[in-house]
């Protein structure tokens, strides 16, 4: 069937803003001062802060630092701000976080300043099976005392218009436990509305489905609070921590595929590949009764 007059011309909008749009470079520094990286630390429950003063960061916890704090009257109905940055000019825009990559030639160090330089390196338009999407890669790199610590690419997913991201749901089944399988390692894990709002707080993220229930279910179509991308992520990554504390991560692949939601009980997992050896990729998953693999991550060591 070809696309309607509407689709074709939704997707025009996307074709000339992914040839037009050119958002200027972002430099910032940031003191990297512990006290985010402790609050974190509480937050996520973990016995001791994770990086003090003079210490390296975690792996993506610099997630914590050169953060945008817009005037709230800038903001849009979804807290997001409505003109800024690397958020394409689409109208009725959506965004989905869909993934990213991770290179560390070195960790940063908390309580020593950092410079990060971000740009937009790559906008394509895909028509896909729910509607035409726009996918965004921001490339940023992240120095200390001139030396190139971190490379991170990651890929935003924006639709213009249209219905929400999902339809509207039964109510959430938050007793059924994931499947265990035969992951060595595995970390059961559940959320709240509170650990939802404090992660937001700590990373300057206004999205209101991570926070406004109302908000969530009667306009994005949810059927509850959405837990953060990038807190699946760090779950993951605690397992890594937990259980090869001594190995340096220097690589990081991971995908964002289906949403969880707010006090699902949920299962970080994965470990090494079976019969590989001590240098092998790790695969990790975020897993629930519902689906297998919320979010995936391989983690690669020096």
């Amino acid at each position: 069937m070809p696309p309607s007059d509407s689709a074709s011309d939704g997707f025009a909008v996307l074709e000339e803003t992914a040839r037009t749009w050119r958002p200027d470079d972002v430099r910032t520094t940031d003191p990297l001062d512990p006290a985010p990286a402790a609050a974190l630390s509480a937050v996520l429950d973990l016995p001791a802060p994770a990086a003090a003063d003079g210490e390296p960061l975690p792996p993506l916890w610099h997630w914590l630092y050169f953060l945008s704090w817009p005037r709230r009257s800038a903001l849009g109905a979804d807290g997001h701000p409505r003109d800024s940055g690397f958020l394409p000019p689409l109208p009725q825009r959506r965004r989905m976080f869909a993934g990213g990559r991770l290179e560390v030639a070195a960790p940063l160090t908390a309580g020593r300043p950092a410079q990060q330089h971000s740009r937009v390196s790559r906008v394509v338009p895909k028509r896909g099976r729910s509607g035409n999407l726009l996918f965004v890669t921001v490339r940023s790199e992240y120095r200390q005392s001139g030396r190139l610590c971190l490379t991170e690419e990651q890929d935003l997913v924006y639709r213009s218009g249209g219905a929400p991201p999902v339809p509207p749901a039964a109510a959430l089944d938050t007793e059924s436990r994931p499947s265990a399988g035969t992951s060595p390692w595995q970390q059961e894990w559940r959320t709240d509305p509170a650990l939802l709002f404090r992660f937001s707080a700590l990373t300057a993220n206004a999205h209101r489905i991570h926070y406004d229930t109302p908000y969530t279910t009667g306009v994005e179509g949810y059927p509850g609070l959405v837990v953060h991308g990038p807190l699946l992520v760090l779950a993951m990554l605690e397992l890594v921590r937990r259980e090869q504390p001594d190995r340096p991560v220097r690589t990081l692949s991971y995908r964002l595929n289906k949403p969880a939601f707010c006090e699902e009980r949920l299962l970080a997992c994965g470990g090494p590949e079976p019969g590989g050896g001590p240098d092998d990729t790790v695969r990790l998953r975020i897993a629930s009764h519902r689906e297998d693999a919320h979010a995936g991550a391989d983690v690669g060591f020096a």
